[in-house]
């Protein structure tokens, strides 16, 4: 048990550190919103600026996604702690990912693309994107949590290939069924399965069969 806790600890973690790097990254790469300065404090959107919002939120699931699918696969690999507490792990691992992704990603975005402070009017500037919406953060927890019950689902073992599963003893077949699938009896170990009756006698032995239980 101790070392599934750890495991699902350090697969947490790694979880978190992973999903800020790709925050870093997608920091970086989201596309910003130019606006025209008609105003001190104020800007017009310039024409199609408006859809990069979008563009950002979408390839901000998209890098989710990507961490969601690699550290389930991950996880999963790491045969010997397979099981319940591995899934906690990485969920709680991939909630708390999404949002350093998102808070990280915002901040490495304002950093590279710094807002300027009282621009003059007729300026174009550009302006950082936000993630703008909670429900970019389920996708990362939710394709990962998913996909490893898909890899449980699809394992025939009791304990998932962790090795861990505990053998109650073998069974010998020869030694219960005859060679025609028939139970057998070794002589003078107990009743016959009979019951209280007798089997018939042999073939030309002269004796009838008994019919009746012995009193």
């Amino acid at each position: 048990m101790r070392r599934e806790v750890r495991a699902a600890v350090v697969i947490a973690v790694a979880v978190i550190v992973v999903s800020a790097l790709a925050g870093a990254g997608w920091g970086l790469l989201a596309p910003t919103e130019q606006l025209f300065v008609v105003e001190p404090g104020r800007g017009a959107v310039l024409t199609g600026e408006s859809g990069h919002q979008f563009d950002a939120v979408a390839m901000f699931v998209c890098f989710g996604a990507v961490a969601g699918v690699l550290s389930a696969v991950a996880a999963w690999r790491w045969r010997g702690v397979r099981g319940p507490l591995l899934l906690i792990g990485l969920l709680v691992g991939s909630l708390i990912g999404a949002v350093v992704m998102a808070r990280l990603g915002e901040q490495v975005a304002e950093w590279y693309h710094p807002r300027p402070h009282d621009p003059p009017i007729g300026q174009i500037v550009e302006l950082p994107t936000e993630v703008g919406t909670w429900l970019a953060l389920v996708v990362q927890p939710l394709l990962a949590s998913l996909l490893v019950l898909f890899f449980a689902a699809l394992n025939s073992s009791e304990d998932l290939g962790a090795g861990t599963a505990v053998e109650t003893g073998s069974f010998d077949a020869a030694g219960t069924f005859g060679p025609y699938g028939v139970a057998s009896y070794p002589a003078g170990t107990g009743p016959l399965p009979y019951g209280s009756y007798e089997p018939a006698g042999e073939a030309g032995s002269g004796s009838l069969p008994e019919t009746r239980p012995h009193r």
